[in-house]
């Protein structure tokens, strides 16, 4: 690991000032961002610790939703009575993720920033253009099992980790942020995160030392929910193929739905075609297999990836029985 200069936050203005000059990085639980420094893949000449700043509470909005600090762990949110309740998706979802002891360091906001798990981004010997840009990426040719089959480019097919991020985004979620000038912006999840194209090392939409105070909850949508997660082993592993799902019936047709996908994309992979297609459809295995054919119709595998793709809609047409059961 590199020397740093490490600062604890007094306040959110005053980290969103110091966190705007290069070379620095904001630090809550750490989970991520530790690790890459210890590999060097990461090397912040600034670290400023927000560890200590109000942001650990989740609140009622007055139209019925959730507001969730962005310090708030992991675990804490998964155990909250009204999330259980209310949005058992977002519950599911941070369960099927890490470990009972990183749930519990985790925080909000840095969950839904952790970077790839893509093996190329971590091994420093190979070319990887999120970690050097223009340096070529060693996974279009290599052992990219792990790695995304939408929304990615001949730049980078890196996969967002996240299974909570996941859950969000089926559930409409928004974060709210805090820029150095203190200027505030609410941003859907869907579109915090920037396709890779020609620079995939610039992963999101916020500027420097704009800072994520929190996250959004609307009141939660009518149907039931369920998050599915498909993986190597039964726990500590992440998604080769994750989907959420909220669906609603009238009688025996599907009055509304949402769904995301994990695992196959650069974000959370909202799917507009699939709720399209399940729309005013009997809720049969047949349309439940329709949704997936249009959820998966422009993904491209890279070889050792290509099985996605035909998991990604079984795991669909799993997942929307279960939603459609009760």
């Amino acid at each position: 690991m590199r020397p740093f200069r490490y600062e604890r936050a007094r306040d959110v203005p005053s980290a969103c000032t110091s966190a705007a000059h290069p070379g620095t990085r904001f630090i809550a639980g750490g989970t991520n961002l530790v690790d890459l420094m210890k590999l060097e893949i990461e090397a912040p000449a600034h670290l400023v610790d927000i560890g200590r700043l109000p942001l650990n509470g989740i609140d009622e909005t007055a139209e019925g939703g959730l507001r969730i600090g962005a310090r708030v762990t992991n675990t804490a949110v998964a155990v909250d009575l009204r999330v259980r309740r209310r949005y058992p998706l977002l519950s599911q979802a941070i369960l099927a993720g890490a470990s009972t002891q990183l749930r519990n360091k985790a925080t909000t906001g840095g969950n839904l920033l952790q970077r790839t798990r893509c093996p190329y981004f971590y091994d420093t010997t190979k070319p990887c253009n999120k970690r050097v840009p223009r340096s070529g990426c060693a996974a279009l040719e290599g052992i990219n099992r792990m790695n995304a089959v939408l929304g990615v480019s001949d730049h980078c097919i890196a996969a967002h980790p996240s299974d909570m991020a996941v859950a969000m985004t089926a559930l409409d979620a928004r974060v709210e942020t805090i820029a150095p000038d203190g200027s505030r912006r609410t941003i859907p999840i869907d579109a915090l995160y920037r396709p890779p194209g020609d620079t995939p090392h610039i992963e999101t939409v916020l500027e420097p030392g704009e800072l994520i105070v929190s996250v959004l909850l609307p009141p939660p949508p009518p149907g039931r929910q369920v998050y599915r997660k498909v993986r190597d082993r039964a726990s500590f592993a992440f998604a080769l193929v994750s989907v959420a799902a909220i669906v609603e019936l009238d009688g025996d047709r599907v009055r509304a739905a949402r769904v995301a996908f994990g695992g196959i994309s650069y974000k959370p992979w909202r799917s507009a075609e699939a709720e399209a297609a399940l729309v005013g459809a009997p809720a049969t295995r047949a349309s439940f297999d329709a949704a997936g054919i249009a959820a998966l119709r422009d993904a491209r595998g890279h070889g050792h990836n290509d099985f996605k793709i035909p998991l990604a809609r079984r795991t669909l047409r799993a997942t929307l029985a279960a939603a459609a059961s009760s």
